[in-house]
């Protein structure tokens, strides 16, 4: 039954009559902590998706992007073929599904975004902050790719597509607009010959300079491309969830339906076979190559889009009992058969463009001239997941009516002005520089690594489960338990430590390197998130007072919303003692979920 609680100064309960201030009390298995200081007078219930199915085609949509329609097929091939599952589906459950699981139920748990959730353990919120720099820059140079998307998709209702022929103001003398072998009789020709898809791409959409250094003029085209798709996003994320609910059935589901037209077509393509048997035939000696697994177990964390704050985000705006163990499950199935599906795609076309080129696929695949652009949602989750964390920093008692709007607007006006050194001619070594550090491999594996040693060690594992429980109404498999405290990590650092042994200069086309200072720039935008989360730990500890111990005990003391008073509710000890209310005094009701 509903549980009547009455107090005299319209607070929780718990902050009235039971002491319990926000960051007070002490660590532990029990559920004491502080309550969250938008918990007071003017506090906004946060809003849900208006149904459950929003939720699940949000993070389907979320799941077709360039990082399994193109880049899965491409490590797929590269590292075995169809072997290169077995070491890829290994890591899906030892620490794909896990971490996936992990951020949506702390978002659903803690009703909050990626820095306000961490108020599970407030001395790690850096965690918090970390992850809005890293989607900051992931919505800064990702929208790039919709910027291009556009603008072929413009050029492309002209009578004579403009990437078809050689005869225009920016091809070269090496164009060649036929590459069958048997109509050229110069074989060096061939070799020095290039396809006028790729001058189309370098010497009119890029316009590329000779290097970093050379800035060059702006592409206006491309800039009014880049400005119609921030418009475009703005209107699609201003409302929040209420409106992103009803644009993503399309979002979601036309991508699947254009796969479904491209695989049809491809098949039926001469090539395509070969294309298909090139993608999934298996190199058993690839499984020896650490190479391999670090391969699978980078592009799972790039692809589920884990330490970006956004699944969190999505995961915010659940109905607190929502079941997310089955959806973690359901979307991680969705997120990878996605991935093998869009290969049968992407190598259908490719043994065609091969056999028509009279060339070997490996050629073809290796040029990374194809790229299918499905990623609008994508670009819709990141600004969202920002715009939650920055919006959660400010209580109810900050309300504006116009809030969100203004949020929105000024986020993607700061990335549209840092977009614009993109649009230039050097644009693209500027895009590579965010690509290859910003959001890399290493900062998403620093992240997550973080995410389960919190939860795991410093929460505790078992009290998450806990938490979980009482969410879904049954404890999920011991498993995600082992996995969050001993597995996942291991498996985190390990790949990290692999890539920083490993790494490699920067180079653009593997002909152009980046001088000195580009780098320095690469790893200021890589440590400008993974800093965050040691610097804002050490300057709590330096702030707090008292013993160290006393510091720490205080510091991961969970600070609890109001949503969580409804099952904290056995654990107050006062509740016989509360003086009844009158008229006046605000009554707060919670409603077990059990």
């Amino acid at each position: 039954s509903p549980l009547l609680l009455t107090n005299g100064g319209g607070y929780p309960p718990a902050a009235a009559n039971c002491g319990l201030a926000a960051g007070s009390g002490g660590a532990g298995p029990d559920k004491k902590g502080g309550v969250a200081a938008g918990a007071g007078p003017g506090y906004q219930e946060r809003e849900t998706w208006t149904r459950q199915m929003d939720f699940i085609m949000s993070c389907v949509g979320f799941a077709v992007g360039l990082g399994n329609v193109w880049r899965f097929p491409y490590l797929c091939y590269k590292n075995g073929g169809g072997v290169f599952l077995i070491p890829y589906l290994l890591i899906v459950f030892v620490g794909g599904i896990p971490i996936f699981f992990l951020e949506i139920a702390l978002g659903q748990f803690m009703k909050a975004g990626s820095i306000n959730v961490w108020n599970i353990a407030p001395l790690f919120k850096g965690l918090g902050y970390a992850s809005m720099v890293i989607v900051f820059f992931c919505n800064t140079y990702y929208i790039m790719v919709l910027a291009w998307g556009f603008y072929y998709l413009i050029k492309s209702f002209s009578s004579t597509l403009p990437w078809s022929t050689c005869d225009n103001d920016w091809n070269t003398a090496s164009c060649i607009e036929i590459f069958h072998h048997q109509d050229c009789k110069n074989a060096s020709l061939l070799a020095d010959g290039r396809s006028p898809i790729i001058e189309f791409w370098e010497n009119k959409v890029l316009n590329i300079s000779s290097g970093l250094d050379e800035p060059g003029n702006l592409n206006w085209e491309l800039m009014l491309c880049l400005m119609a798709v921030w418009v475009l996003v703005y209107f699609c994320v201003w409302k929040g969830v209420k409106s992103t609910g009803k644009i993503v059935y399309f979002t979601a589901t036309f991508p699947y339906v254009v796969l479904i037209i491209l695989l049809v077509r491809g098949v039926t393509l001469p090539g395509a076979y070969d294309g298909i048997m090139y993608y999934v035939k298996p190199d058993w000696s690839k499984l020896g190559e650490a190479q391999v697994w670090i391969d699978a177990g980078t592009q799972i964390f790039f692809s589920y889009a884990i330490g970006l704050g956004a699944l969190t985000a999505l995961g915010s705006y659940n109905r607190f009992n929502n079941d997310c163990y089955k959806d973690a499950f359901v979307l991680a199935l969705i997120n990878s058969g996605t991935s093998f599906f869009a290969g049968f795609v992407v190598f259908s076309i490719l043994g065609f463009m091969a056999a028509e080129q009279g060339v070997d696929i490996s050629q073809v695949a290796e040029s990374g001239t194809v790229r299918v652009s499905f990623s609008l949602y994508l670009q819709f989750v990141g600004v969202e997941g920002f715009i939650t964390g920055i919006l959660d920093l400010f209580p109810g008692k900050y309300y504006h009516r116009y809030k969100r709007e203004i949020a929105v607007a000024i986020c993607c006006l700061l990335c549209f002005i840092i977009d614009l050194s993109m649009v230039t001619q050097g644009g693209m070594y500027v895009f590579q520089l965010f690509d290859y550090y910003s959001a890399s491999g290493m900062t998403l594996l620093w992240q997550a690594f973080w995410e389960c040693i919190v939860v795991a060690w410093v929460y505790g594992a078992d009290r998450f489960m806990d938490d979980v429980a009482r969410m879904i109404g049954y404890r999920p498999f011991p498993w995600m338990k082992w996995c969050w405290s001993f597995i996942t990590p291991c498996v985190c650092m390990g790949i990290f430590l692999f890539h920083l042994v490993n790494y490699k200069p920067l180079t653009y086309n593997n002909d152009y390197v980046y001088p000195w200072w580009g780098e320095v720039i690469g790893w200021c935008l890589a440590l400008s998130s993974m800093l965050c989360i040691p610097v804002s730990l050490l300057y709590k500890l330096f702030r707090a007072k008292g013993t160290f111990k006393e510091r720490w005990t205080h510091l991961t003391t969970p600070v609890w919303g109001a949503h969580h008073l409804e099952y904290m509710a056995p654990d107050i000890k006062s509740l016989s003692s509360m003086s009844p209310g009158t008229d006046d005094n605000k009554v707060i009701i919670f409603e077990s979920v059990m």
